[in-house]
């Protein structure tokens, strides 16, 4: 900004052009303010002519203003996050204002003010004179006439979007020559008798010391005032009120807050400076003070008193900007983009941070101060700043059925300074639009397969076989992908997808899946629902990439299990659709905007739809809820507060690790990973979270830590309630009809009982005179059973032979069982006195007709009337026949 007063300068044309403007003035002052001067000619009625063409109405825009930020206080009272202006701007009312800053600006600007009828003639014809013939610079404008000035300077600065603009209008408005700096003159004589009309002198007074500037960003004597001394226009001294009034007329040059000085002097020093005893500014302010004197406005001693005086400031700066909003700085970020994205506070980006810049709003917004504080105090585990990897990590609390952000928080400090060690201005919370990014999202993405899988019409106690192995995952185009699970490399040379904790899977249910977090289990899900169609329930439930794209552009078999970098902001609220039974929220940062006048205005509109059925809402949260059991992947991140929660654990890689969860009042997502994590060779390195430890927790862990604490803070202050039970349809147990395999190979049942949809184990090999490798007993049998039932099938060793039925004494039973070609005989008596001396055979152990293998022991039952030794005695040697009978 120029450092001279607003007001016009230079040399303004040479004198025919002096004789014109003092013949119009003539005729203005003849027509409007005092009949005592006349004039005639062709001259005049040209002039004349020209200043009724002129506009006459002048329409005075509001002030441009702070627009200032607040939050909820633990008391429920709005508390100032912070403010963002151009123009540090405090109004005040004509009341509100000391009689001797009145007197100090009209002494030394326009004595003649409450006499005259806007225009200072004398005043302007003087300045005109001295413009035309001289260098002067020295100003003759009305208080009213500079009020014109700075109202249609603000006008055209309201609308600039850079520092050019802003000089652009300033020299439109003051630095005119020439012709043009005539008709400007005319013009602005003209709207000053027309407000003289419509406002009363005390209105025009209070409304230019209200839009006045006074240096720097200062503008209006409530921020003179407060900036410079630290005080309040009622409250200012004379000294101080003759320093104000005095920096109109160059406010750069003459403002005290540079103790460096405000301009260099031809020799290199700095003028006006705490050195220099603020050197200008005192001349100004002395001309102030003998004008009031002159003008009898303060006594004698009054006026020595203040000229003895030093200019002695008390700068009270007025911070500004998100880096004041302390410990909120992200969440104030992401209200700021919100601003400058939505068309609620303008229709151009321009228009919007205008609106923020200089709209006079207070923006109420939606976070929670106590929430925020407790979440600070959790994410304060994770370092800002570690050798070893970029860490960062993320909280963000939003309220179930409004999408209210209540907090949002993450481990390095907001700086001003981009690239500032230890810091960000990135907000790990949010998409890219918003200043943010995005993160795998790991496991948690799983939810909406599970959601899919319900809204497909699947129970989520349908068995699957979710064992490792190849899975024939389904693509958008109705064509299939092998995907290999399991460790080492696939046939193929690619990785294989494992398991946590190389768990090798097991035929169970989409529940227990979910509990335990099976990634072979969702693959085989993926068999039966598409991958692009589980994006796309991702998508409707408002989750996009962290970029802003679509999921479904992706199509990959590992998005089922998050491979997609997504927002943290946008998975809470999807998690928070559940919990509300099925309603989704859009993200809400702003509750109110009320205007500079009080006035109610249009927010972002967030809305409320319904999303998922409440069935399968219900039925989510059910099986989300077994995930916090003391045996569910969540169980390190439960609460135990007793308010009913559900969640979902997520890692990536061992880049990014997650927990989302939810009480019935408010969802809770949790974020830590490596931000930039670098490839060498085409390897990941330095990124494993599991091999470093941070107060106490492995990395890949820490979220047990954060998560709780955070989701507590929620439960204490909000509660929470039971959430509704699951739907008895999606927890049904479904049947179907197992087929029959015995007789088939091992190939050839799998392919069949897989083929129907049941899991497959194969048992060790039984004894059998069939072909080995040929399967001669399953378990269950043939029939109705469960859908998705694990069935052990039973291969023959082919070395099986049939038990003959035996008769007779024990030794001809024995005899025939050696014939048989079983060595490994034992005989089993039991006593009845009505049995022959010799003994009677009543069976073996294993019965005839069963398959056994030939080494297998043969026990001979038989009974006697005497068993020798004792009652149920058998002992006999099989190898020649001859038993231990009686």
């Amino acid at each position: 900004m120029p450092h001279s007063k607003r007001t016009a300068t230079g040399v303004l044309g040479g004198l025919m052009g002096l004789v014109g403007l003092s013949t119009v003035a003539g005729l203005l002052v003849s027509a409007t303010v005092t009949p005592a001067i006349a004039v005639s000619g062709y001259a005049a009625s040209s002039a004349i002519q020209m200043f009724e063409d002129m506009p006459s109405y002048l329409k005075i825009e509001k002030l441009m203003l702070p627009t200032t930020i607040y939050a909820k206080n633990d008391d429920g009272k709005d508390v100032k996050l912070t403010e963002f202006y151009d123009q540090n701007r405090v109004p005040v009312t004509f009341d509100q204002v000391t009689p001797v800053m009145y007197d100090a600006i009209l002494s030394s600007e326009d004595k003649n003010f409450y006499t005259h009828g806007g225009i200072d003639l004398l005043g302007t014809l003087g300045a005109l004179a001295r413009n035309a013939t001289s260098s002067t610079t020295r100003g003759g404008s009305s208080i009213t006439q500079q009020y014109v000035k700075n109202v249609l300077q603000q006008a055209c600065e309201a609308k600039a979007t850079d520092q050019d603009q802003v000089y652009a209008c300033y020299k439109e408005s003051t630095a005119n020559e020439g012709t043009s700096g005539y008709q400007r003159k005319i013009q602005e004589m003209r709207y000053a008798i027309q407000l003289e009309k419509k406002y009363s002198k005390d209105e025009i007074l209070i409304g230019y010391l209200n839009i006045a500037h006074f240096g720097g960003s200062v503008y209006g004597i409530g921020a003179a005032a407060r900036h410079y001394f630290d005080t309040t226009p009622d409250k200012l001294t004379i000294e101080q009120a003759a320093v104000i009034a005095g920096m109109v007329q160059e406010p750069n040059t003459l403002r005290i807050d540079k103790p460096g000085g405000t301009i260099t002097a031809k020799d290199g020093t700095q003028v006006n400076g705490k050195e220099d005893s603020y050197r200008l500014t005192t001349v100004r302010r002395d001309y102030v003070l003998n004008r009031l004197l002159e003008d009898k406005k303060i006594t004698q001693a009054e006026h020595d008193e203040a000229i003895k005086a030093p200019i002695t400031p008390k700068i009270t700066s007025r911070p500004q900007g998100c880096s004041e909003a302390k410990d909120s700085e992200f969440f104030c970020a992401y209200v700021t983009s919100i601003i400058r994205k939505d068309e609620a506070f303008g229709k151009t980006e321009n228009d919007r941070l205008a609106t923020l810049r200089r709209g006079g709003l207070k923006v109420y917004t939606t976070l929670d101060t106590s929430l925020q504080k407790k979440a600070n105090e959790a994410i304060s585990v994770v370092p800002a700043d570690v050798p070893y990897m970029d860490l960062g990590a993320s909280g963000v609390q939003v309220e179930v059925g409004t999408g209210r952000v209540l907090s949002m928080v993450q481990n390095r400090p907001w700086s001003d300074q981009v690239g500032e060690k230890g810091t960000t201005q990135v907000n790990y919370n949010v998409p890219t639009a918003n200043g943010g990014g995005g993160h795998s999202a790991g496991s948690t993405y799983k939810v909406f397969s599970l959601i899919n899988w319900m809204q497909q019409g699947h129970s989520v106690n349908e068995m699957l076989n979710g064992r490792i192995g190849k899975k024939t995952v389904e693509t958008c185009d109705g064509n299939t992908q092998a995907v290999w699970t399991g460790p080492g490399k696939a046939p193929d040379g690619s990785n294989r997808i494992g398991n946590f904790e190389s768990n090798p899977g097991y035929s169970g249910t989409v529940a227990r899946f979910t509990k335990d977090s099976l990634n072979s289990g969702f693959l085989t899900m993926a068999e039966k629902i598409s991958v692009c169609s589980t994006n796309r329930v991702a998508m409707d439930l408002g989750v996009t990439t962290g970029g802003g794209g679509p999921l479904d552009a992706s199509n990959q078999p590992y998005d089922v299990l998050g491979s997609q970098a997504v927002a943290p902001v946008d998975m809470a609220n999807a998690y928070a659709a559940i919990a509300s039974n099925g309603t989704l929220c859009a993200a809400k940062a702003i509750d109110r905007v009320v205007d500079a006048d009080g006035k109610e205005q249009p927010i972002p509109d967030t809305k409320c739809e319904r999303k998922l059925s409440e069935d399968v809402a219900a039925t989510a949260a059910y099986v989300l809820e077994s995930v916090m059991s003391a045996s569910g992947t969540g169980s390190g991140a439960r609460t135990f507060d007793g308010v009913p929660i559900f969640g979902k654990t997520g890692i990536h890689q061992f880049i990014h690790t997650w927990m989302i969860g939810s009480s019935s009042k408010v969802t809770t997502a949790v974020w830590v990973g490596n931000v930039d994590a670098v490839k060498r060779n085409g390897e990941l390195v330095n990124v494993r979270l599991d091999e470093h430890v941070e107060s106490g927790y492995k990395l890949s862990r820490i979220r047990n830590s954060i998560w709780p604490a955070m989701q507590r803070a929620a439960n204490a202050e909000f509660g929470g309630s039971a959430f509704p039970k699951p739907s008895t349809e999606l927890t049904k147990r479904a049947y179907a009809q197992l087929p029959n395999v015995v007789g088939l190979d091992v190939d050839a049942a799998t392919q069949r009982l897989e083929a129907a949809g049941f899991g497959v184990t194969v048992g060790d090999a039984v004894a059998s005179p069939e072909a080995e490798g040929t399967i001669v007993a399953q378990s269950p049998g043939a029939g109705r059973v469960v859908s998705g039932t694990t069935v052990t099938i039973s291969p023959s060793d082919g070395k099986g032979v049939v038990v003959p039925g035996v008769s007779g004494t024990p030794q001809q039973a024995a005899a025939a069982l050696n014939g048989a070609g079983f060595t490994n005989l034992e005989q089993s008596c039991k006593q009845d006195d009505a049995a022959p001396p010799e003994g009677v055979v009543t069976g073996t152990d294993p019965a005839a007709g069963e398959t056994v293998g030939r080494d297998d022991t043969i026990t001979i039952q038989y009974q006697a009337k005497d068993c020798g030794d004792g009652d149920d005695r058998g002992n006999g040697n099989g190898n020649n026949g001859n038993g231990n009978g009686p």
